[in-house]
């Protein structure tokens, strides 16, 4: 596996590194340092290479430079350990999307090439920067996407939304598959004796929590608006974000702007087992995002994080969502408006009855797609590019 991020800091790539593993698979992950242990160590059965960089969140010509520095450096990472070990399988995950052509001399030499589109690489942009389809970098991203796929012998990508997406640029639809982003339920337990499940008996805090990065159109920001609009009928409220990006600083301002203090906790960058610990002792989940072409299509595992930890969840109103919730499974509102999660906080707090069948419905949502379920297809979809003994049509019929 090629990765441009830290492992086992990134989700999709440590439960899939995992998962192979488990399946008796030798799994190397070419990744990068970014603070995370030393340059080479086995993780849980993953034997861990580090490439010297970090991620450092600046303008669009620093990411154009760290991606072109990475893809060189990996290229020739993997092209060394491939004459060494002979890899039957090279699983790149985006992004960007090039990077699955630093498995050039593998795929030349037999092996074959599966690209994880963790995102859509065109909308992250459009979302980020504000601009629209017709931008040349989005087109070039486009471009890009497109001969990444061609490259690729296998697709992969999280949910139903992102799949018509790249299907709808061209993609086959045979070729790409969904591996959603389900916890792993080693980390993700279950509800345990001390966990609350909303409750609000008046003796303890009402505890809203949001987990992720924080960015403008993750919108953390109009979740503490929200909630400083809400102590006013639930003065026991309180809120703990946990993540990083670069809009901490701005959140941090806001809470102090508006006297916040006492109610509004953050928790910063913490491993996932400490992200489980703490969903024990909170009231709901809470997904702030703003409206956007990327958010419009996703979906946030931290809702599969929640619910499997027996908490309800508030999360907007986009495609991406609805694809596998329906109206009585989670608490929604309209993307980017703060009246509605002000009024969403306010339903989950009030009705309790609402609250546990919500709970049961979601938590039935999540049970359909967990990583077990998970685990199984993409090890199986695996075998199928490198099994001699059955043909990828009759594995593909096993997984139907």
């Amino acid at each position: 596996m090629v990765t441009y991020s830290p492992y086992p800091a990134d989700p999709r790539v440590r439960r899939e590194a995992e998962a192979l593993a488990e399946a008796g698979m030798s799994v190397d992950v070419i990744c990068i340092t970014d603070g995370f242990g030393s340059r080479k160590e086995n993780v849980h059965g993953v034997n861990v290479y580090r490439l010297p960089f970090s991620r450092r969140r600046a303008g669009k010509l620093r990411y154009a430079w760290e991606y072109g520095c990475f893809l060189f450096t990996a290229f020739f990472t993997l092209t060394y350990l491939y004459v060494r070990n002979r890899y039957d399988v090279v699983h790149i995950h985006n992004m960007p999307d090039i990077l699955v052509f630093c498995a050039l001399v593998p795929r030349l030499c037999g092996a074959k090439v599966v690209l994880d589109l963790h995102d859509p690489s065109p909308e992250i942009f459009m979302a980020k920067y504000g601009v629209d389809k017709e931008h040349f970098v989005v087109r070039l991203l486009c471009l890009a996407e497109k001969f990444s796929i061609w490259f690729a012998h296998l697709v992969l990508t999280p949910n139903l939304s992102f799949k018509r997406l790249f299907v709808s640029r061209g993609c086959p639809d045979a070729k790409i598959h969904v591996i959603m982003n389900s916890p792993l339920e080693s980390i993700f337990r279950g509800p345990g004796n001390g966990s609350r499940r909303g409750s609000t008996d008046g003796r303890q805090k009402f505890v809203v929590m949001y987990h992720g990065m924080i960015t403008e159109r993750n919108g953390v920001d109009l979740a503490i608006r929200a909630i400083n609009v809400v102590r006013r009928e639930i003065p026991d409220i309180t809120f703990e974000f946990y993540g990083a990006g670069d809009f901490v600083d701005r959140c941090l301002s806001l809470v102090t702007e508006l006297g916040m203090d006492d109610a509004v906790t953050f928790r910063g960058c913490v491993p996932l087992e400490t992200i489980a610990k703490a969903i024990e002792s909170v009231d709901v989940g809470l997904i702030s995002n703003r409206p956007s072409v990327h958010w419009e299509h996703a979906m946030p595992t931290r809702i599969f994080e929640y619910l499997s930890m027996g908490k309800p969840v508030i999360a907007p109103r986009t495609g991406g969502i609805l694809d596998y919730f329906g109206a009585d499974d989670l608490y929604f509102f309209e993307s980017g408006n703060t009246q509605s999660i002000i009024e969403a906080i306010m339903d989950v707090y009030r009705n309790r009855t609402q609250r546990l069948k919500k709970i049961e419905r979601g938590m039935a949502v999540y049970q359909r797609h967990r990583w077990q379920i998970q685990r199984h297809r993409l090890q199986e979809l695996v075998k199928t590019l490198t099994d001699t003994h059955a043909s990828v049509a009759e594995r593909q019929s096993e997984l139907e």
